[in-house]
């Protein structure tokens, strides 16, 4: 059989319920318009949604602010005023575009000499205020020049510069994605659609009146759908806890293990979830080696993950129940504590 024979045979299917499913989901995921504009025509339907459901009255109460749940019209013209007035900073306060942790050490101390001399680290006058362009250019150009001269990969100062040439060519694509992204999670948060879902979510759980077990299991699931839509790990706390606390607590259940489960649940599916702020991030990182990575490579690639992580830590916890380990310090099981 020649070469070219073989290169001309049809690729065989992929085997297994499991394998074809993956497949189905990357195929109908990377049909989706690129990332970029996916984020663009998700903004358009919050703003859509936000003006048709701002329309009616909902008697759900948003437990930060003890009032009723309010669908914000993003289409007004005020509405449309603050979103163009805010567009660049939504964009250059995207949390993937900030650096930490050496320069929080740097900061800490009351006496450092890039607070201001009131000690602010706000004000315009402090030092860290005007270098903070050129100490993030150094935070990230310093480790990546010594890695590259140790492991071989730069040979001279040229080497350096293509490399940073490159770079930069190579941030584009991520640069217009990150704005897209930072403007729909913005509006999806000032539209209150996530809280509106993350609280007729926890209604229904506790309308289901489940046993205590099938609850934490019921906890798990419903944290973890609602992380889809609410990216924040503490705005989902607050807004669901005040429901699904007091209602775990009428059937024996304490608060420690009721947030237990929810951790179990919120960390489960970050990974799958576009509204997370470092997805685009990890999809312009997967494309530096895979050029064809879209949404749904990504989502296929880590659902297997997201799901073994949220079937096994479920069956984890409800074991350690079982055989009654320590929660932790003085963190009972049951409530009333015994």
């Amino acid at each position: 059989m020649s070469h070219a024979a073989v290169n001309d045979r049809p690729a065989s299917p992929p085997k297994g319920w499991l394998n074809r499913f993956l497949n189905g989901v990357e195929k109908a995921g990377n049909k989706l318009p690129d990332p970029a504009m996916l984020f663009l025509y998700a903004l358009l339907i919050v703003w859509v949604g936000s003006w048709v459901l701002s329309q009616f009255q909902f008697d759900l109460v948003n437990p930060r602010t003890g009032e009723a749940v309010v669908v914000n019209n993003l289409l007004t013209g005020a509405g449309l005023a603050e979103f163009l007035s805010t567009m660049v900073t939504t964009f250059t306060g995207f949390a993937p575009l900030a650096a930490i942790v050496l320069l929080a050490l740097a900061l800490s101390p009351a006496d450092s000499p890039l607070r201001a001399a009131d000690g602010s680290l706000t004000t315009f006058a402090a030092p860290v205020m005007k270098s903070i362009v050129p100490l993030i250019f150094l935070l990230f150009i310093l480790p990546g020049i010594v890695y590259g001269f140790v492991a071989g990969s730069f040979k001279s100062g040229k080497d350096v510069i293509d490399a940073m040439s490159a770079t930069m060519n190579q941030m584009g694509s991520y640069m217009v994605m990150a704005f897209f992204c930072a403007l729909f999670i913005k509006a999806f948060g000032d539209s209150n659609l996530g809280t509106l879902l993350a609280l007729s979510g926890a209604e229904v759980l506790h309308a289901l009146a489940l046993p205590g077990e099938v609850t934490i299991v019921g906890m798990i699931l419903l944290t973890a759908s609602v992380n889809l839509v609410v990216g924040s790990a503490s705005a989902k706390w607050a807004l669901i806890s005040p429901i699904l606390v007091p209602m775990l607590m009428a059937v024996g259940i304490s608060p420690e293990l009721t947030q237990a489960a929810y951790r179990v649940g919120d960390s489960a599916s970050n990974i799958i979830t576009p509204l997370m702020v470092f997805f685009p991030l990890v999809v312009v990182y997967c494309q530096q080696y895979v050029k064809s990575t879209g949404i749904g490579t990504l989502v296929s690639m880590m659902l297997p993950y997201s799901l073994a992580f949220l079937v096994s830590w479920t069956i984890f916890l409800l074991l350690y129940r079982a055989l009654g380990f320590p929660l932790g310090l003085q963190a009972p099981y049951v409530y009333p504590a015994p």
